[in-house]
């Protein structure tokens, strides 16, 4: 019996009638990411850069998200090609690939996801939960229908190549990252700061240019709501980490008098 896999996040941005809205599981948890996954939110980052997670402790995310009407996209923690092929292998239909600030390294990133003769992706889905055991009629033939790739523009030198990045044929949008895009432009932690907004919201015009859609990562709510005005096709509005950070600082503000810190 074929198995069939669930849409990619490509084909929910086509078909959406309204922006996405998402969430990034920075724990290593899969009891987290099962929690995120049931909250209603469209989308769950699982985060390979920058949070304690193995190939092993991926895959045991992408089991607890499986049985929630949620779409994944592992974020990798580098464009490294054998990276890419191993998380790809696990299962992983939407991938995020940080650092991208040319053509050239979205053309590395799309060939990397992508079978021969059109990319260098090894092949393993025979052995692989990719394409379920060869479950999966024809994953080979129609592997990059299978997968979506969207790379993250986090210098100003990516804002300037946005529309160029998006066009790249096996790139199916862009998402900027406002805390390094800062950096980048000289404001260290200054991700609301109005140039780098502006900057954030050349990619979503640039992303239009290219028929491509364009996302942004944005925890304030403000600039959440600002962004999704200006365009962006989905936005990830919190953390896992972050909402247990700050919800467990309010129960110890509400119940410890000040006077006992």
């Amino acid at each position: 019996m074929p198995f069939q896999l669930k849409p990619t996040l490509r084909e929910d941005l086509a078909t959406a009638d309204r922006a996405l809205v998402g969430g990034w599981v920075c724990s290593g948890s899969p009891v987290m990411a099962e929690i995120m996954a049931g909250s209603g939110l469209d989308v769950v980052l699982i985060d390979m850069e920058h949070a304690p997670n193995t190939l092993e402790s991926v895959l045991a995310q992408l089991h607890a998200l499986s049985g929630y009407p949620v779409t994944p996209i592992v974020r990798v923690p580098s464009a490294d090609p054998v990276i890419i092929k191993q998380v790809l292998d696990l299962g992983v239909q939407n991938l995020l690939v940080p650092m991208i600030s040319t053509p050239e390294q979205a053309r590395d990133v799309a060939a990397a996801t992508q079978y021969p003769p059109r990319g260098i992706r090894g092949i393993g889905n025979a052995l692989a939960r990719s394409g379920r055991w060869n479950r999966v009629q024809n994953y080979l033939g129609e592997g990059a229908a299978h997968v979506s790739v969207f790379v993250q523009l986090e210098t100003i030198e990516g804002v300037e190549n946005a529309e160029v990045i998006a066009a790249v044929e096996g790139i199916d949008g862009i998402f900027a990252g406002p805390s390094d895009l800062s950096a980048s432009m000289g404001l260290l932690g200054q991700q609301t700061h109005p140039d780098v907004v502006a900057a954030v919201k050349r990619t979503f015009a640039a992303a239009r240019a290219a028929g491509k859609t364009a996302g942004v990562n944005a925890f304030d709510p403000s600039a959440a709501h600002d962004y999704l005005d200006a365009g962006a096709a989905w936005v990830l509005v919190g953390a896992d980490v972050a909402l247990v950070a700050r919800g467990s600082e309010n129960l110890a503000a509400d119940f410890i008098p000040p006077s006992a810190h």
